[in-house]
């Protein structure tokens, strides 16, 4: 089976060496990233710049270092240089140079702007601008979903302009849905890190099976680069995320998170559609949390945009889990979703897309079933037992 399933996942038109060669953007973004989110840590404190405990969603016990979003983009920004020195002269340079240039500003802008919020606490629709402002500068440098090939499949013929003007509206709907999906999975210790590691290594499988069968000379750089240098960033600020937390990626982490996942997977809406549905199952967990969350609020009459302690994660806390047994439990669903991604990623689209709806019909029923849509009280769906531990 696996061999039927996996028989071709490394190709023939680039050795493994080629893929190989990208190992120092990993071991770069690591070192940077964790000496970076130390130092963050420090100047956090310092400054006074920290997350202090409520009684609502922010049930931590003490005041928290902030800043934790600015070590994964240093780790990120050092990771992608060491990928650009590796790919230079290589052929597509030029256009993968572009694309990670303008991934790196997109990031920028999306980490500045949790930061801004973690500081100042700005208004939501700020917070959305700057979002959209930094999905422009994909658009800005070109990327966007390759639209034509996914429409002959639906039977649709799309004329260049089109495609660009369709191209438009979804990449702003993938960093804004991606950012805040992330953004609202960051509730416990080493949750938003930890699932966030998981996704973007499942997207790495994708970007290693692309790259040896040499889909594009542009794009297959810049996706092993972009996964390494997120990988690697992810890692090194984990380990002072682990509970008891030492420092919070704040909205500058779980902003700047969710844009480059959200990159991703617009980089692998590319020839046929299977890849990018592989990447949006693979990005399951946050889609699936959000959705719980959505449906919750609005089935309960509640505003859809005010944060509870109704998610996923603190259901399982209400249910009677530890924080460390809800964070592992987490990190299977996401190694789950990332597992039913890459498989399907190996079959033809039709067969894949009949799966994923299998696979959405499933966890819906599992949420009903499981009582996750209740609510009770003003900010939770059950009593809580409460583990110290919460994320901010």
């Amino acid at each position: 089976m696996l061999d039927f399933l996996f028989g071709d996942f490394l190709g023939d038109k680039r050795p493994l060496s080629w893929v190989l060669q990208f190992w120092p953007v990993l071991v770069s973004s690591w070192v940077f990233a964790l000496a970076a989110t130390w130092l963050c840590k420090k100047i956090a404190i310092t400054l006074g710049i920290v997350d202090k405990p409520n009684s609502t969603v922010k049930t931590h016990k003490e005041p928290v270092a902030y800043l934790g979003g600015v070590g994964i983009l240093v780790g990120l920004v050092v990771g992608v240089l060491a990928g650009i020195a590796i790919i230079q002269g290589q052929e597509g340079f030029d256009v993968s140079l572009r694309w990670l240039l303008g991934i790196l500003g997109g990031a920028a802008i999306a980490c500045f702007v949790g930061l801004v919020d973690d500081i100042l606490d700005i208004k939501p629709w700020k917070k959305m601008l700057g979002q959209v402002v930094a999905a422009v500068v994909l658009l800005a440098v070109g990327i966007r979903p390759s639209l034509s090939i996914i429409a002959r499949f639906l039977g649709i013929e799309l004329t260049p302009e089109m495609e660009l003007v369709v191209g438009i509206p979804i990449v702003i709907f993938f960093v804004l849905g991606a950012t805040n999906s992330l953004n609202l999975l960051d509730g416990l210790d080493g949750l938003c890190g930890g699932v966030t590691a998981i996704i973007t290594l499942g997207m790495l499988f994708l970007a290693i099976h692309l790259s040896t069968w040499r889909l594009s000379d542009e794009g297959d750089p810049v996706r092993m680069i972009i996964c390494l240098g997120l990988t690697g960033g992810v890692l090194g600020f984990l380990p002072f995320n682990r509970h008891p937390a030492k420092i919070f990626m704040g909205d500058a982490g779980s902003l700047l998170l969710g844009f480059v996942c959200a990159t991703l997977m617009i980089l692998f809406a590319e020839d046929v559609p299977r890849w990018w549905m592989a990447s949006i199952v693979i990005f399951g967990l946050p889609i699936l949390d959000t959705a719980t969350a959505l449906v919750r609020r609005l089935l309960n009459k509640r505003p859809l945009f005010v944060s509870d302690r109704g998610h996923i994660y603190d259901q399982l806390m209400d249910r009677g889990y530890s924080l460390k047994h809800s964070v592992a439990i987490s990190y299977g669903l996401a190694g789950l979703y990332a597992a039913i991604g890459i498989l399907m990623s190996q079959i033809r689209t039709w067969y894949a897309l009949i799966v994923y709806l299998v696979v959405i019909i499933i966890s819906a029923l599992i949420i009903w079933k499981k009582g996750f849509l209740k609510m009770e009280g003003l900010r939770g769906a059950a009593k809580k037992k409460q583990d110290p531990g919460m994320d901010g």
